[in-house]
């Protein structure tokens, strides 16, 4: 399942546990929109897997916090702490590897 976040708050709360797959986007990115069906496909195979997206017009402390400077970018985090970060499309085999699955 897929879970928006809104608020700082919000998304500290959601990374704290359990591995998560943050998505950082913009609503009128092209590369973003092409990976977001795949995203959605991954929190539907990977239902172990927390995935958040992030807008960073909506919630930019969040992407200040992570020095997203370009969109997309993926995060993945294990109970609190970054494994790592990557910027751009990816296909949906190599979003599966980078979430280490």
């Amino acid at each position: 399942m897929i879970k928006h976040i809104n608020t700082i708050q919000e998304f500290h709360e959601e990374i704290a546990s359990g591995k998560v797959l943050v998505d950082f986007f913009a609503t009128w990115c092209g590369p973003c929109r092409m990976l977001s069906p795949l995203v959605e496909r991954l929190a539907e195979e990977h239902p172990d897997i927390k995935v958040l997206k992030v807008d960073t017009d909506q919630v930019p402390a969040a992407a200040s916090e992570y020095q997203v400077y370009s969109i997309p970018t993926l995060v993945l985090i294990e109970e609190g702490k970054t494994i790592e970060q990557t910027a751009g499309y990816r296909p949906y085999d190599s979003l599966v590897r980078f979430c280490r699955l």
